[in-house]
């Protein structure tokens, strides 16, 4: 990939008269002095998806104001689908556009991958971020869904896919696919997932096709290659076995796992899911979810985790500022207060070897809530994630397979 640069734009004064010059200024050989006071005063509009009422009360009602006092940067969040910014960058790529709209993005996965080949991204500077070089282990973060980071974003978050259940309506939730199959027979219009284009319902049906159609160490680790089909038709099977007993009779398929909560949250459906095994906290906190909600992963495959990453565009115009908002999010201060099951919840990346008595304490010590699984059931179960070809291939095929049938 390129390595990028800015225009950084001065006035050159001599005597009374005045002209403007522009010096292009290499970030990777900037001190960080240099680039956090060229970002102060500044303004980074951080696109990410906006669904989660927990994640949304994070940026704003504690990112925004402390990022300000920290590095004077004003943060803007602007709420749209990944895979929208994308083709956004793409347009404004075609077009020439070097000035463009987006500084910073929550990325990973496929969408990390197509932006990456697309030459879509500013970097590498992982390296140049403090707080990543005193609390973060490289080593762990070298891929993303298979693809190399190589400095190209900077790990943010990590998750694990949970269902959430009401255990007024279900009594014990099932441990496999099978005893899944079995439940959504005998509950018939209780269950359903969403469509394979939302990124949780392609997580459901990648845990199908590591449970139905091959086992889970022949695809991890490795590059995407396309299934036998026999054993694609094995998941394709089950997913369309499963598809008469689900909500309306599997006609149709939530579009997002917004739609999904809201049928799980009016009682249509006895269970919602999602790649983040805290989400439900804040959502019962805030009379979304019944109280009597609670979390379980299968046994069998396993339950998919991965880490998601901040990435700045190749056209951002305020680079520095983004920078210096990336090290505010992966400060040990920031990424303990995400992990408050008030905001966001989820686990965190970040090293706890590498913090103080005190900042250890913290981590260690935080009560995360009722609905979240214990630490050692979530590693008992903890699969890493497929190439993201998988992604797109599940996307692309299920329409014809399953939801057209």
């Amino acid at each position: 990939m390129k390595k990028s640069y800015i225009l950084i734009t001065g006035l050159l004064l001599a005597g009374c008269s005045s002209e403007q010059a522009e010096e292009e200024l290499d970030l990777s050989n900037s001190s960080w002095e240099d680039i956090t006071e060229a970002s102060a005063g500044e303004t980074v509009r951080l696109y990410m998806w906006g669904g989660d009422p927990g994640i949304n009360s994070y940026i704003d009602d504690y990112a925004i104001p402390s990022l300000q006092e920290e590095y004077d940067v004003t943060l803007e969040r602007i709420p749209l689908d990944t895979n929208e910014i994308i083709q956004k960058l793409e347009t404004e790529k075609r077009a020439g556009q070097d000035e463009g709209t987006v500084d910073l993005i929550w990325m990973n996965g496929e969408n990390f991958k197509r932006a990456k080949e697309g030459e879509l991204l500013f970097g590498p500077f992982v390296d140049q971020i403090p707080s990543y070089q005193d609390h973060y282990q490289p080593e762990d973060y070298e891929f993303d869904f298979g693809t190399a980071t190589e400095g190209y974003e900077a790990p943010w978050g990590k998750v694990q896919f949970v269902f959430n259940y009401d255990t007024s309506k279900i009594d014990n939730p099932p441990a496999t696919l099978d005893e899944l199959k079995i439940w959504i027979n005998e509950n018939p219009g209780k269950f359903t997932y969403p469509e394979a284009s939302d990124f949780t319902g392609n997580a459901f049906i990648r845990h199908v096709m590591l449970g139905e159609a091959v086992e889970p160490e022949e695809l991890l680790g490795e590059p995407y290659a396309p299934l036998e089909e026999s054993q694609a038709s094995t998941m394709w099977d089950y997913l369309n076995d499963i598809e008469p007993d689900l909500w309306r009779g599997g006609e149709t398929y939530p579009a997002s796992l917004e739609e999904l909560d809201r049928l799980y949250s009016q009682g249509e459906v006895w269970m919602t899911m999602g790649y983040n095994e805290a989400r439900a906290e804040s959502l019962v906190r805030d009379g979304l979810f019944p109280e009597t909600t609670e979390s379980f992963v299968l046994e069998d495959p396993g339950s998919i985790g991965n880490t998601h990453f901040l990435s700045i565009p190749y056209n951002s115009p305020n680079k520095e500022a983004a920078m210096a908002a990336i090290d505010f999010f992966l400060s040990p201060e920031a990424q303990l207060e995400k992990l408050q099951p008030d905001y966001w919840g989820e686990s965190s990346p970040i090293d706890v070897g590498s913090l103080s008595d005190e900042e250890r304490a913290g981590f260690e010590e935080l009560d995360r809530g009722n609905t979240v699984l214990d630490a050692d059931i979530l590693a008992e179960s903890y699969l890493s994630e497929v190439d993201a070809g998988y992604v797109e291939w599940i996307e692309s095929e299920w329409r014809n397979e399953v939801a057209a049938d």
